[in-house]
């Protein structure tokens, strides 16, 4: 076969999978009709994950790249999101990572909408003007978002997902301005407490900020040439500005974990984590005794952490996460005797695990 054959099939080929394609993200849209006349959620990231290991599979015996195929896969299923219109809140301006793990999460082709906070990006969720939001929870470095927390408790939304996001911050500044020039560094206090020890050594004004891209944004509309902003590589290039640093981070491990927040979690895939918050009697051996039961049923806990009720000084709720559904048979026995001996317990949602 001439090498003008081969191009003449792969042409053809080319043809029959954008057809396909286009077959595909019909019926996903008859699917999301018939949810919707049905009342149910339109996005189900379990089924998704499904989808995912099913093309896996299949290009493992074909012997192509898994990782390629699943790359493929998320593009075409995001195309068919943004055909149902699908509509991710996040906080902070466009460049932010809190929009960079969105993408990562859900594909490019979904609309990300910026919330000034992460109270506003609750509410697109719980008053309908999006599907889902994404708020960061924990960083490896800086510890835990409380505000975050603080909102999951209050909130009737659950958590439907889960991803971590590699953060890599950039020293950035436009494109006139000189380093040698710059007096003051903008950026959100978890940015800025992440650089600490490149900051240390230069004697720049500390100014936090509410976003890391919205520095960036800041610094182009008011034309400062004596500033610059921490912040990521794709709010760089967004707005035009010029890096002048990278990996400015104190520790190459820096990874911020990001919940997905829906008005439902997701169905069991046998690879969950569920995330619980609870109270015990303010008592000795009271969180022994919750935590025993887990123990003795040999459910992994993959975080525990304290925060104060609001209500009554040195008087805390327990935000907990372990591995397991909680429709798994064994997690709902387990969580029928934890409410025994809890003031209060609530499931903060079940989910597929990050990789």
């Amino acid at each position: 076969m001439s090498l003008e054959d081969l191009r003449k099939k792969i042409d053809e080929t080319d043809t029959r999978l954008v057809r396909l394609i286009a077959e595909r993200i019909r019926t996903v849209e008859k699917i999301g009709k018939e949810k919707m006349k049905q009342g149910k959620q339109i996005e189900d990231i379990a089924r998704e994950q499904r989808v995912l290991e099913n093309v896996k599979t299949v290009a493992r015996e074909e012997k192509i790249s898994q990782a390629g195929i699943e790359s493929i896969y998320k593009e075409i299923m995001s195309v068919a999101k943004s055909a149902e219109g699908t509509v991710v809140a996040f906080q902070g301006e466009t460049g932010a990572y809190s929009e960079e793990a969105a993408f990562q999460f859900f594909g490019h082709s979904i609309h990300p909408k910026p919330c000034e906070n992460l109270d506003d990006v609750f509410k697109a969720v719980e008053q309908g003007g999006a599907q889902f939001s994404i708020v960061p929870v924990e960083n490896s470095l800086e510890g835990s978002i409380n505000r975050a927390y603080d909102l999951l408790l209050d909130s009737e939304l659950r958590v439907c997902g889960e991803i971590n996001l590699r953060v890599v911050h950039c020293l950035i500044v436009r494109p006139e301005t000189r380093r040698e020039s710059i007096k003051k560094v903008y950026s959100h206090p978890q940015a800025l407490g992440q650089c600490q020890a490149f900051l240390k050594h230069m004697n720049y004004e500390i100014i936090p900020t509410y976003d890391t891209a919205g520095s960036v944004k800041m610094l182009k509309e008011k034309g400062i040439t004596d500033g610059a902003a921490i912040a990521s590589a794709r709010a760089a290039e967004i707005y035009r500005m010029q890096i002048i640093a990278r990996e400015i981070e104190d520790n190459p491990n820096n990874f911020t974990r990001f919940f997905i927040i829906a008005k439902e979690d997701s169905p069991a895939t046998g690879n969950d984590k569920t995330s619980i918050v609870f109270a015990v009697k303010h008592q000795p051996g009271a969180l022994y005794q919750f935590l025993k039961e887990l123990a003795s049923r040999n459910i992994n806990l993959t975080k525990i952490e304290s925060r104060p009720t609001r209500q009554k000084p040195w008087e805390y709720n327990f935000y907990l996460d372990f591995e397991g559904h909680r429709e798994d048979k064994g997690i709902r026995e387990t969580m029928a005797e934890l409410e025994k001996s809890a003031i209060f317990l609530k499931v903060l949602g079940s989910y597929p695990r990050a990789k």
